[in-house]
């Protein structure tokens, strides 16, 4: 292990200053060095230049670091010409999402209709589960879903809509330097393979031919009209053309009756076909594919002409050569629209499929074409592509995601939603499609229609739309209307939060603000309460207070509207450096987001407050980025991160920092889009490589990335590239000769030029994998390593080092340390409750649910608690009241097995299909679903 000794050593000699270090952020990188065994120095006389560049530079904003740059006076009242925000004009808005008062009833009906569903009807059960999942936070849940829609497809059309959505989940249109027809190498979303029909589940993962470099074997055929019997001819004007009478009566029955059924033109060698529509030219096609059957030597507008030819004399075998050929074809949006209309006049079903892929992938720019618009939005559009079977719910699903996300009150988007409620036949489709049409009609002030579509939902079955129904009534000024309907929900019904948050609504006083409260009890992710609450504190002049307000889930949900409630009231309260700072935080999350009700673009903000905060070099960033990131303050450092991108934007090493401090967040949308900005600003290859992997992972494509990290390592060695293939393999269980090569691989990672930022945390890692192989004293010197370059959270790996060599206290000391530092620590006393007695324990874990409601371990760990002390009931309810806002598989298990325990099979059951929603593979959950099915039926016996 003497290589792992050097390695430390060097570690050992890393400290802060070496996190400007790292050849991407001052300098080109170097070349290649002929020393693999490097361990990441750029050179002394780089160093010399960096610490001249820092001494100058800390010279240069040393009096900025105390004082503004200037002594600019602004009031409060310039920078809010919209004034303070009000109570009287905050609402919540309206989940276009379906929503259930009782999700895992739900969820665990979805589960028996995939789980009973025959071939034809899977991949609808699986469409219905995408929509389900979709009102959920965790999207790797919806498209884990979209891709069982597609792995179940049994026609082209479907394959087609859901193969195109999944590429549309990545936004691969946003990559520099591709194409809408690119092929990712897997059957899956191959733009090929959509376009052939059958039903093979089992292959769909497995790499498509574009991928294998497969070629098809073409046997040449004579066109040679030399040795043939011909014996007949069509004339067409002065020419004629030669055929072999029964080749061509073996094209269609009509042509058989014509040549051999009594009629004049059986006896003739000449036949006149001048007037049948077809050109010299496409009748000697059409003799050529008689006799060889194949249409690879002829034009497209001869293939044309022999579709419509078989169209006339019911030629099935060329109809449908001719359809095939030409779907073959289509590749861009230009091609598409000029033929689409030929396959639906001609009724060709793959050609239209073709052209609708291209549409469908061209997405969303296709969506501002007003053709395209035309064949998606009109009544007419949709029943011309219905005949073909080619208008469908799914179809319209799609496009309604994409039509509201561009822009909600849009024309299109309502024609869409319309279209949609045209496709709609199950009773999940009605009420989605009538529930986001109301969502839609009550954006654009329409509240009458709006009224009218929620209702239509709620009479489908969907009660959360009396949410929408009671608001179009408020808004319409019937107030207790509004207000009896949803008191009603909630006497029906095991109330929700989002229940009492809108019941809030209609009420006020103490009333009102008991409700919010309840709301927040019942459900603490709904953030219309804690906005709510703290613009009441600024009502009363308590600015401190309603940051405090805020700052409660802040710290666990970075949202865009709260980071803007917060931002508004800093600057009310002068606290400019702090409004500026959520801000950049919030301008990373939503680029295009408008501040105060949608009237002033966030960025304009940013311009006018960035003269009263403190003005920082690009080195006194990177400074604070370390302070940030070692205070573990996620907010912090989007901030920095965002002002320094200000003055740098092509640099791609800060757009993939920003995504990871994302990813960290749980907001993976703004996670992908600042990787694919990273990959498109990226000059090197091996770093787009590296970018295009991380995107290929955090999308499921986990072998796919790994290739991309090969690809990386082959063309340069480097950090980044290492590190993606060591976190790809490591996600999974590793074997000892796996984890070896993962440690292999991380060892190779921290050899590489890299910041101190990202070499704390392959640190860190490579701790992980040394624990899990039992070698604690190499994990310990890897945790340690990375606190002595300021990664923070390695306090908690070494922890589990010391707790693994029964040194309770020392691991206890650890986590400690963890708390006094993180500004986010609820993990941090969730983990020390490991490491304690009972009574300590329960309050730190009390703590951590108070800090972040979100993580689950604290319900489960007060659960058992109870339940070793027999208080069954009071286990079910703490599990109940963490399963409300966040069915979570873990907790779904535990309350499963706890409901068997207490003979209640029902119950167990239903918790174990709702976590098999969820994760259809579990293999505990299978194990107790099964023994609690068997118990139920020898009950029922």
């Amino acid at each position: 292990m003497q290589h792992q000794h050097n390695l430390f050593t060097t570690m050992r000699s890393l400290n802060l200053a070496e996190g400007c270090k790292g050849t991407q952020v001052y300098a080109p990188p170097p070349p290649p060095q002929p020393n693999n065994n490097a361990t990441g120095g750029v050179g002394d006389k780089f160093l010399q230049h960096l610490q001249d560049h820092l001494r100058v530079n800390s010279i240069r904003s040393k009096s900025s670091r105390t004082y503004p740059q200037a002594n600019v006076v602004v009031s409060p009242e310039s920078l809010l010409p919209f004034g303070l925000p009000l109570t009287d004009l905050l609402e919540p808005r309206i989940d276009p999402s379906l929503k259930f008062p009782d999700l895992v009833d739900k969820m665990a009906q979805v589960y028996r209709r995939i789980d009973n569903s025959d071939q034809s009807e899977r991949s609808g059960a699986y469409l219905e589960q995408c929509a389900v999942f979709k009102g959920l936070s965790d999207p790797k849940l919806f498209r884990r879903s979209l891709r069982s829609s597609r792995q179940h497809a049994v026609d082209v059309h479907a394959k087609v809509v859901l193969s195109s959505w999944l590429r549309f989940e990545r936004r691969e249109d946003e990559l520099i330097g591709t194409t809408s027809m690119d092929c990712c190498g897997r059957i899956l979303e191959c733009p090929k393979a959509t376009l052939v029909t059958g039903y093979d589940p089992e292959t769909v993962y497995d790499p498509c031919l574009c991928s294998g470099g497969a070629s098809d074997d073409v046997q040449e055929c004579s066109t040679s009209e030399e040795a043939l019997d011909y014996d007949m001819s069509f004339c067409i004007g002065d020419e004629e053309v030669r055929c072999v009478r029964y080749k061509i009566a073996s094209l269609s029955r009509p042509f058989k009756a014509m040549l051999y059924g009594g009629f004049n033109e059986m006896k003739r060698g000449t036949i006149n076909f001048t007037h049948n529509g077809i050109s010299v030219e496409g009748m000697r096609a059409a003799e050529i594919f008689s006799r060889t059957k194949r249409l690879d030597d002829f034009p497209p507008h001869v293939v044309l002409e022999l579709l419509k030819l078989a169209n006339r004399f019911c030629c099935d075998e060329m109809k449908s050569s001719c359809d095939e050929h030409l779907a073959h074809l289509v590749g861009t949006l230009d091609e598409a629209m000029l033929l689409i209309e030929y396959g639906l006049e001609e009724s060709a079903y793959l050609l239209v499929a073709a052209c609708l892929q291209v549409f469908l992938r061209e997405l969303p720019s296709s969506m501002h074409n007003p053709n395209v618009i035309k064949i998606f939005c009109s009544v007419e559009g949709r029943e011309r592509l219905a005949s073909l079977g080619h208008a469908s719910f799914k179809l319209y699903f799609f496009l309604s995601q994409i039509a509201m996300e561009d822009d909600m009150k849009s024309n299109t988007t309502v024609m869409i939603l319309e279209r949609l409620v045209e496709c709609a036949v199950e009773s999940w489709e009605k009420q989605l499609a009538c529930h986001q049409l109301g969502v839609v009609m009550l954006e654009r002030k329409e509240y009458k229609d709006a009224q009218r579509w929620f209702n239509t939902a709620v009479e489908a079955g969907h009660l959360y739309s009396l949410v929408g129904v009671a608001r179009s009534k408020f808004k319409r000024d019937h107030r207790y209307s509004a207000y009896k309907i949803i008191n009603s929900l909630i006497s029906d019904h095991v109330p929700t939060g989002w229940m009492h948050q809108e019941r809030s609504l209609y009420c006020s006083g103490k009333e009102k603000l008991l409700d919010l409260d309840t709301a927040t009890e019942l459900d603490p992710t709904l953030t219309f309460p804690y906005k709510f609450r703290a613009v009441a504190l600024v009502e009363e002049n308590q600015f401190g207070a309603a940051i405090s307000e805020l700052n409660k889930i802040l710290g666990f949900k970075a949202s865009p509207d709260c980071l803007e409630m917060r931002a508004w009231i800093s600057i009310g309260k002068e606290d400019y450096e702090g409004a500026l700072k959520d801000i950049r935080a919030l301008l990373t999350l939503e680029p295009n987001f408008m501040m105060f009700n949608g009237k002033i673009h966030a960025d304009h903000m940013v311009e006018l407050l960035r003269p009263l905060a403190q003005q920082r070099s690009q080195a006194d960033c990177w400074m604070q980025l370390f302070d940030h990131w070692s205070t573990v303050d996620d907010i912090g450092s989007l901030a920095v991160v965002h002002d320094m991108l200000a003055n740098d934007p092509g640099n791609s090493l800060l757009r993939f920092r920003q995504s990871l401090l994302l990813l960290r967040l749980n907001c993976q949308k703004a996670a992908m889009r600042c990787l694919r900005l990273a990959r498109n600003h990226s000059k090197l290859k091996h770093e787009r490589l590296v970018y295009e992997g991380w995107i290929l992972y955090d999308t499921g494509h986990r072998e796919e990335a790994l290739a991309k990290a090969e690809e990386s390592i082959s063309t340069q060695r480097s950090f980044e590239a290492f590190f993606l293939k060591a976190y790809a393999l490591a996600d999974s269980t590793l074997d000892p000769k796996s984890a070896e090569y993962v440690i292999q691989l991380l060892e190779e990672a921290l050899r590489c030029p890299s910041d101190a930022l990202r070499k704390g945390q392959a640190l860190n890692n490579l701790g992980s994998v040394y624990v899990d192989c039992e070698k604690l004293d190499l994990a310990g010197d890897c945790y340690t390593n990375a606190l002595n370059i300021k990664h923070t959270r390695a306090h908690q790996g070494l922890a589990r080092v010391y707790h693994l060599k029964n040194q309770r206290k020392a691991a206890y000391d650890e986590m400690t340390k963890l708390i006094e530092k993180a500004q986010n620590n609820a993990s941090a006393y969730e983990k020390r409750s490991e490491y304690c007695d009972r009574e300590m324990a329960q309050s730190d874990l009390s703590l951590a649910t108070q800090l972040d409601p979100l993580r689950t371990y604290p319900y489960r760990y007060r659960a058992a608690v109870l339940m070793d002390d027999h208080k069954e009931n009071e286990a079910i309810e703490e599990l109940s009241r963490a399963i409300s806002f966040k069915p979570d598989l873990q907790l779904l298990h535990l309350r499963a097995a706890f409901y068997d325990s207490m003979g209640e099979g029902a119950s167990a059951i239903k918790d174990c299909e709702a976590a098999l929603c969820i994760d259809p593979g579990h293999t505990d959950t299978l194990e107790l679903y099964h023994k609690a099915r068997e118990a139920n039926t020898t009950d029922q016996k």
